[in-house]
């Protein structure tokens, strides 16, 4: 007897290419990002630099972010069951919740740095 929920191996390969496909697009774009940073970085005077590398840091931050929701999504992809998907979801919620509480305290200290002058 067949499982009825079971999810066919076609629609979980064209979820797994358009996964990938994702991925790749996002990685061009955070490549383009971080290129455009670098050049502005280049062009601020040394007082700016400190902002800059407060914005520097959040875009990092996002990036983690979105990486670990791809990573997910692969994952889900490839659940087996609905047990599979809600304990893959779960752990990704706690471990999402510890790193924003990092990633707070991060952004908090690089704020603080780029509002003191002469420190980087």
């Amino acid at each position: 007897m067949t499982d009825p929920y079971a999810v066919p191996a076609e629609m979980r390969d064209f979820a797994d290419r358009s996964v990938q496909q994702a991925r790749k697009a996002f990685e061009g774009f955070m490549g383009a990002v971080k290129k455009s940073t670098g050049a502005v970085e280049e062009a601020t005077s040394s007082s700016a630099l400190n902002v800059t590398a407060s914005a520097s840091k959040a875009v990092t931050l996002a990036e983690k972010n979105v990486t670990a929701a791809f990573d997910l999504a692969e994952k889900l992809v490839h659940a087996k069951d609905i047990q599979e998907v809600m304990s893959l979801q779960s752990e990704y919620l706690k471990a999402q919740m510890s790193a924003i509480q990092e990633q707070t305290r991060e952004l908090g200290e690089a704020f603080a740095k780029s509002m003191t002058p002469g420190k980087k």
